[in-house]
């Protein structure tokens, strides 16, 4: 080639770039939809994909930049992307048009973990939802208390020796010990005696987490071609942590010679199952087509992993949140000691599932720290068909992406008055009943919300109960005045770990 030419050539390549990386941000403009302007490539994320700041801070900023839009466009990289502000429509797309948008608009590769119950397709997902449901029955949670409380006391007993020497600590890692220990005792049946640094098995769940929960920039990617994955058969996930689950499972298959026992934890629903090989659908009516999940060893990874790290992480970041707010407003955290003390008392000091039940106010603080700080900050929804939102001239078309921010809806100061004060008495029943059913969602909302909210509620209270009962919680000179999120973590966890003195209580 004529070396005249070569400038022509990057000339023509650098603007079929451009075209190619702007050619849909014309999209909602043409449908009279207002939202933020793009920009090449990054569309609306070029702070998150930047890590300047935490995904769902990304979308909640835009969220408050329109407060008068019921629709705002935006551009998840070059994908349009529809954000929903109003309640109503929210309630149309999560429930009573959910069979239109049952998907979340991510394939995963099936052996890399993708036939978990969060990524799974729909047709996978309606049968696994149905039988792992019986699994969260308050019947079920009662067994689960005595092994949460053995563990809540060991986890006592480790604060109570590193709060000697020295009262600040991380919140976030410290109670990560705990729900680490109860899920793989819920979970797996594994016992984890020693919750410290020197155990193999905590440096290795540590690992794990890293793995799960670091946001990588192959995460923009996905955002573009969201399908791309299953299509070139790669997982989202490390190789180390698919094998880590494939090796879990096995092990655990092994030890009980692949049949259930009478631990009747989740492993022992997995090995029912796989005893009769495939699960099939609930037809709704006769003319439903009835699915099926055969119980392969993929699947049966996939379900170990997606209980470990919704479990296990989740709730450690809640109840540190939990933590951190009650340091900041020591009158909240007195009425709780209160209640603590005396409901135990009345349960002749005994922690049961029935205790818990009773202890209404630590409800509501739980309640209120999901609204300040949901982890999961934004729900992400795919059209199945094109789907005209009711009262409006707009249609949402086939396979489109639709995003609500819990994040953003929770402190809109519309439905909560000062959203940046911490204020447990917005969920007294009264104060409830007056919202819309949509403007609290840090579980989802719908068929598809959080099946394990139950079992990370009565998980996270023993763990604070335990610990309140004995100690209380202080700010430290190190004690951050304003939150700020950890823009490399795929969901809202604290940037710090939150540093707080952890007190005996006299």
């Amino acid at each position: 080639m004529d070396i005249i030419y070569i400038p022509l050539v990057l000339i023509a390549l650098l603007y079929s770039l451009y075209y190619y990386f702007t050619r849909t941000f014309n999209y909602w403009k043409e449908r009279g939809i207002v939202g933020p302007e793009p920009i090449p490539l990054f569309g609306n994320l070029k702070n998150s994909t930047f890590r300047y700041e935490n995904i769902g801070e990304t979308v909640a900023r835009i969220y408050h930049e329109y407060p008068n839009q019921k629709l705002v466009g935006i551009f998840t990289m070059t994908s349009p992307t529809l954000l929903i502000r109003d309640l109503d429509i929210i309630k149309h797309v999560v429930i009573k048009d959910f069979d239109q948008f049952s998907d979340r608009g991510v394939e995963l590769n099936k052996k890399g973990l993708g036939e978990n119950l969060f990524h799974a397709e729909t047709n996978t997902w309606r049968v696994l939802r149905n039988r792992f449901t019986p699994l969260f029955t308050s019947g079920k949670l009662k067994n689960m208390v005595k092994l949460m409380t053995e563990r809540g006391d060991r986890f006592i007993k480790y604060v109570e020796c590193i709060t000697k020497d020295k009262a600040e600590h991380k919140v976030h890692s410290l109670v990560q010990r705990y729900t680490m220990s109860t899920i793989a005792a819920c979970a797996f049946g594994m016992d984890i005696d020693d919750i410290s640094d020197n155990n193999p098995v905590i440096k290795t769940l540590y690992r794990i987490d890293r793995e799960l929960f670091t946001i990588r920039y192959s995460f923009e990617f996905i955002l573009m071609y969201p399908r791309l994955l299953k299509k070139l058969n790669m997982s989202f996930f490390p190789k180390y942590v698919i094998d880590f689950f494939y090796k879990l499972t096995k092990t655990i298959i092994d030890e009980r010679q692949g049949k259930p026992t009478n631990r009747k934890d989740f492993m022992d629903l997995i090995l029912e199952l796989r005893e009769q090989k495939e699960i099939h659908s609930t037809k709704k009516n006769d003319s439903d087509k009835q699915t099926h999940v055969e119980i392969t060893e993929s699947v049966i990874a996939a379900q170990s992993f997606i209980f470990f790290a919704a479990g296990y992480e989740t709730s450690a970041t809640t109840m540190s949140y939990v933590l951190y707010l009650l340091a900041k407003n020591p009158h909240i955290q007195e009425k709780l000691h209160q209640e603590i003390d005396k409901t135990l008392e009345k349960h002749n000091g005994e922690l049961t599932y029935d205790a818990i039940q009773d202890m209404t106010y630590l409800s509501k603080i739980f309640d209120e720290t999901l609204r300040m700080f949901p982890i999961v900050s934004q729900l992400q929804r795919c059209a199945q068909s094109d789907y005209k939102i009711p009262g409006t001239d707009i249609v949402i078309s086939k396979d489109q992406i639709v995003l609500i921010s819990p994040l953003g809806i929770h402190h809109d100061p519309k439905y909560y008055p000062n959203p940046e004060v911490f204020d447990p008495e917005r969920f007294n029943p009264e104060v409830v009943g007056t919202r819309h059913p949509c403007a609290y969602l840090p579980f989802g909302l719908g068929p598809r919300n959080c099946i394990g909210m139950r079992f990370a509620k009565v998980q996270s209270s023993i763990c604070i109960i335990k610990l309140l009962s004995k100690f209380r919680v202080e700010p430290s000179e190190n004690t951050l005045k304003e939150m700020h999120f950890d823009p490399m973590r795929g969901v809202l966890t604290p940037s710090d770990g939150l540093l707080v003195n952890i007190v005996q209580r006299c």
